[in-house]
């Protein structure tokens, strides 16, 4: 059961004065949260303030910043009765004789006499701009007298809004919430906090929403550290516990002589790699044991992660079980079944797949074999977790790509069978603090070498400006038989103008280069995407226009050309999963990146790194160092789950502190039942971790 102390925080945003049903839309939105709640808004963070204890003079105003000045009223400029458009205008001066005119549109006469009388004194806050030679400010923040001026706090937060939200709605609502702060019982470590100088957990969010001074705002104050502090241990605890419900269940150990694993090795065009070497014999150790496996496999995109799952599973195939290996489209499991198909023919191994795609009789048909024992490996998308999907004998799950699952869905999967050991494998190479954070429940293994026979890939920037001179190139690789890629950006907000900008570009290539050229995107129905990629991989089109969907595990070896259009709005690691889509044959590969300048630094340097570098590893930590986690981990990026609060180039320095921390708790207490114990289930909670605590009960 939640705490009662933090039933006023859960409560529905249109609990607070003010937000109504149609306010709570643009909250959703904002917060991006369908029903959200009060503590939803207090997490969301200040982007910085306004500072009004220094009242410049009109003329020392600075344009483009934002100001408080005292003013005096002198006239007002009402638009021409025929012109309704146009704004209503009222010049205001101090002694220094410049002037300031105020500005808005869609004014009310009435209203603005009211509120600015002619020859009275009163303060404006806003941004001040020079327009036509002269000073103004459009729609001041604040209009007030001297008595409402000493009501105004000093420093005041400015917050990220959305379209239709107001920045005094946010500020009426966020003086509510705050209101409703309890003080809670203090869950970290008395000797951590006076070491740090941290606030208590309440008082931290009280000096971020009302802040006395700018400082007081930005994510190295004490008040933001704290809070991040408390969201990274609330994760880690969340992991502990995890792990040790996992460790707690006892495993089945499958122990095999190696047989099936020998034949898959033998059919395979090349020996494995040193690491992929070591993976193997990590999992094959653990599967032996009695406690429940938990592994994340992380290795480059083409450092042969779906060979080493393959390996894994023949292991409990061989001692008489079943493996399931679960994808995130129907793109990729097929894929993967093309991989897996001919090596489990040489060893004996029945392999089926499951999709939504499959239905009718052919579906119940694959459920009647599963749940007899008739298919060794089942191959699918998330069809597999369905209350229907019944195995024989499941012992190891192998998930792909499905990091921007958390913890509990990683758990789903699992309850298929008795005792199921886990794999999750990832072509993201992850910065070793966001291991930490996100997979602290696993162990890893890394695959660090590419396989043999992989060529280096030819990394090249050009400006949009350029690119009928990259057409033309494309054109010549056509006609001597290469095969290409055109990558078009797909941008979540507007998915319909990208999906466009896509079609666009594959009628202007159609034209040009006629039937070789082939459209795919994430609109079109899965056997339409199939058959695209099927006419690709077959050579019958020879260029395909594509967005993103191809980014993660599309393989065909026969393709050595990758253009990315407007590369500039990609994530470095998107970048390079897009690029590891070439290189993978005998034959040289080229990546363009075509760029719409002018560049910022960031973005440069982002391109800079592309063109040095094909260590996946090292472009993970620059991009990590560029950008923050939060774009890093951004869905559109890789699909990591981002935090709240935390922001890793300034708190993760404190991951190891919260990881190691989680560990000591949990040895102590791992009911959670002392003082501190009960104190803790209060954070999980308010970070929305308490699946974790279902565990403890789960024993």
């Amino acid at each position: 059961m939640r705490p009662d102390v933090l039933s006023p925080l859960f409560a529905s945003l249109t609990s607070l004065p003010g937000v109504g049903p149609k306010l709570e839309l643009l909250y959703a939105k904002l917060l991006g949260r369908e029903a959200p709640r009060v503590v939803d808004l207090l997490f969301h963070l200040p982007s910085g303030a306004i500072d009004r204890r220094a009242r410049p003079k009109l003329n020392e105003v600075r344009p483009g910043e934002v100001v408080t000045v005292a003013v005096t009223v002198l006239e007002h400029r009402a638009p021409p009765p025929h012109r309704a458009r146009a704004p209503y205008r009222v010049v205001t001066g101090d002694d220094t004789d410049a002037t300031l005119t105020l500005t808005f549109f869609h004014a009310r006469k009435d209203y603005i006499e009211k509120l600015l009388p002619v020859g009275e004194m009163r303060y404006v806050s806003g941004i001040a701009e020079v327009y036509d030679g002269n000073l103004q400010m459009v729609h001041p923040d604040r209009v007030v007298d001297e008595k409402g001026f000493a009501d105004l706090p000093l420093v005041e937060p400015v917050y990220p809004l959305t379209e239709g939200l107001a920045l005094g709605n946010v500020r009426r609502a966020m003086e509510g919430a705050v209101k409703r702060l309890p003080d809670f019982p203090e869950w970290q470590d008395e000797a951590w906090i006076s070491r740090e100088r941290f606030p208590a957990f309440a008082d931290a969010l009280r000096q971020l929403h009302r802040p006395a001074e700018p400082h007081d705002i930005v994510p190295e104050s004490l008040a933001w550290t704290r809070l991040a502090y408390d969201e990274l241990l609330a994760g880690q605890l969340a992991l502990a516990l995890v792990r040790s419900h996992m460790r707690r269940q006892a495993g089945r150990g499958s122990a095999s002589e190696g047989r099936l694993r020998a034949r898959i090795l033998k059919a395979l065009p090349y020996a494995l790699t040193h690491s992929q070497q070591q993976a193997v014999n990590d999992i094959i150790n653990d599967l032996a044991l009695p406690q429940r496996m938990l592994r994340l496999l992380q290795g480059d995109v083409g450092s042969g992660k779906t060979v080493v799952a393959l390996v894994a599973a023949a292991a409990v195939i061989e001692a008489g079980r079943q493996a399931a290996f679960m994808a995130p489209t129907e793109l990729l499991a097929r894929q993967h079944l093309n991989t897996i198909a001919p090596l489990a023919e040489a060893a004996g191994i029945r392999v089926a797949i499951l999709t939504g795609r499959e239905r009718g009789g052919p579906r119940t048909e694959i459920l009647d074999r599963l749940v007899l024992g008739d298919i060794d490996l089942l191959i699918g998308t998330h069809a597999l977790f369905q209350d229907d999907v019944a195995f024989h004998d499941l012992a190891l799950a192998v998930v792909d790509e499905q990091h921007r699952f958390g913890v509990h869905q990683r758990l789903a999967l699992t309850q298929k069978g008795d005792s199921v050991d886990v794999l999750v494998l990832t072509a993201t190479p992850i910065p070793r603090t966001l291991v930490l954070t996100f997979f602290g429940d696993m162990d890893v293994s890394e695959l660090r070498e590419k396989p043999a026979g992989r060529q280096p890939i030819d990394t090249r920037t050009i400006p949009m400006t350029r690119l009928e001179e990259v057409e033309d190139a494309v054109g010549r690789a056509l006609n001597a038989g290469q095969r290409a890629y055109w990558v078009c950006p797909l941008v979540e907000e507007s998915e319909k103008i990208d999906l466009a900008a896509a079609e666009e570009r594959f009628t202007e290539l159609r034209k040009k280069f006629g039937a070789k050229v082939d459209l795919i995107h994430g609109r079109m129905k899965g056997a339409e995407k199939d058959a695209a990629m099927e006419r690709f991989a077959a050579g019958q089109t020879q260029l395909l226009v594509a967005t993103t969907v191809i980014e993660v595990g599309v393989d065909v070896p026969e393709a050595t050309i990758m253009v990315v259009e407007h590369a500039e709005r990609f994530g470095l690691a998107q970048l390079h999963q897009l690029r590891g889509r070439v290189g993978r044959g005998a034959g040289h590969s080229t990546c363009l990146l075509v760029y719409k300048g002018p560049l910022g630094e960031t973005a440069k340097a982002r391109l800079a790194i592309l063109r040095e570098s094909e260590d996946g590893f090292r472009i993970a930590e620059e991009d990590l160092r560029l950008r923050g986690e939060g774009d890093l981990l951004g869905t559109r990026q890789s699909g990591l789950p981002g935090f709240h609060l935390a922001r890793i180039e300034f708190h993760g320095k404190f991951l190891g502190a919260a990881r190691d921390d989680a560990a000591l708790v949990l040895n102590r207490d791992p009911a959670l039942a002392t003082p501190r114990g009960q104190a803790l289930r209060h954070l999980l909670y308010l970070f929305g971790k308490d699946e974790a605590i279902k565990l403890i009960r789960a024993g």
